[in-house]
């Protein structure tokens, strides 16, 4: 969401009567590379960009290329091989990503209410998950449908540029696959006796955090968030604690009853909840109020002797939801790092609900088995392909 948002604020302040952009999409990655499908960079025919597509070593010759699809006026496919240092020399540079990347970059026309740009601003302005489509590659040399896109959101609205009626009725029906599966995925279908690629991706609405406990260690927590694209809302029933000098960088600060906490407080698919007052009693009430309008993700700052007190407290007054749900509540919050300061403890929290919202553990990278990124067999398969071919020729020579 962050970067889709800065890419959308720069594209409102290219001046279009004296300058061009294009629109550089990562879509297919073989093997390694530091930015996954859907990453973005939007260009303009001055040098600058906004976004990546990855570490800054491609992003350079990008440019170079963008400045010749906007000559085109066309979309093209660029592929980028990063299988070895030696493969990357006519950028310039070593890469050794051990990767192969496609990148789509197309022309910007800004008078086209459906140009690429402001698909992305429908997804933000909605602010819920969506699933966007871009046809990218085909079988035939000249590909009409390259740079086509369709949209679905969470609400069930959608947009397409598809030009072909049964093309966009096989992407719908897996755009609404991608809402469960939540991860970018290759479809491949046959039209008009041609295959056609198209990227499926998910586009993240970004996650909302909300903070009950205006204490003075709830700022670096906002800050971190915040820095990380998240919607931050630091609440208590206490107005001395909400100064709005405290937390310049939460989008709302706002004064909540703790008993009203269930009705005020709406909570998304992506929202976190963080119990960090320090006072047990407004904790409690607000973790009760909690129960009846649970977050996605719950964190209690504290020992974890302090949340068995509520536990306790609840079974007392009959209200205990049972053992399952106690076991989705993170107490003490945060991930293992040793943290002591504020801003170390605020590390923690961050980590801990960034892995929660990624399905990850959380360990030191070193210890997987396999890829950092999933990967699917098919990309697997191609790459184990392409390392055989080069083994058997001795050519390794990268294109870019």
């Amino acid at each position: 969401m962050k970067e889709a948002k800065s890419i959308i604020e720069a594209y409102r302040k290219v001046n279009f009567s004296t300058q061009k952009a294009a629109l550089a999409t990562v879509m297919r990655v073989h093997g390694s590379s530091y930015r996954r499908p859907g990453a973005r960079m939007l260009m303009t025919d001055d040098g600058r960009w906004t976004g990546a597509i990855s570490g800054g070593c491609l992003e350079g010759d990008a440019l170079r290329k963008a400045r010749q699809a906007i000559l085109n006026n066309r979309p093209s496919l660029v592929t980028y091989d990063t299988m070895d240092d030696n493969s990357a020399t006519s950028l310039g540079v070593g890469l050794g990503c051990n990767g192969i990347i496609d990148v789509l970059i197309e022309p910007i026309n800004e008078l086209d209410i459906f140009n690429s740009i402001h698909l992305l601003e429908k997804f933000v302005e909605k602010g819920e998950l969506a699933v966007m489509a871009t046809v990218f590659d085909s079988s035939i040399a000249e590909n009409p449908y390259q740079g086509q896109r369709f949209l679905l959101n969470g609400l069930g609205e959608k947009y397409s540029t598809i030009g072909h009626a049964n093309l966009e009725a096989l992407i719908a029906a897996d755009a609404q696959k991608a809402f469960v599966a939540n991860r970018p995925a290759i479809c491949q279908y046959t039209v008009d006796d041609a295959m056609v690629e198209v990227l499926v991706e998910t586009l993240h609405p970004g996650i909302q955090l909300v903070i009950f406990g205006g204490g003075f260690d709830a700022a670096p927590v906002t800050s971190m968030a915040k820095n990380l694209g998240w919607a931050v809302t630091v609440t208590d029933d206490c107005i001395a604690h909400l100064g709005a000098k405290r937390f310049p960088d939460a989008e709302n600060v706002t004064l909540c009853q703790r008993d009203h906490v269930s009705t005020d407080i709406v909570f998304k698919r992506f929202s976190a909840a963080i119990l960090m007052s320090h006072n047990y009693k407004y904790d409690y009430a607000v973790l009760k109020e909690l129960i009846k309008n649970p977050p996605a993700y719950l964190g209690i700052m504290g020992p974890k002797k302090r949340f068995d007190k509520m536990v306790d407290q609840l079974k007392e007054e009959g209200i205990y939801p049972g053992d399952a749900w106690a076991a989705t509540v993170h107490s003490p919050i945060g991930l293992d790092l040793g943290a002591e300061t504020p801003d170390e403890i605020a590390l923690s929290v961050i980590a801990e609900i960034q892995a929660f919202f990624n399905n990850s553990k959380g360990g030191y990278l070193k210890h997987l088995d396999g890829p950092i990124h999933d990967r699917s067999a098919y990309d697997d398969r191609l790459l184990n392909n392409i390392y055989e071919q080069l083994n058997a020729t001795g050519s390794k020579k990268g294109k870019a």
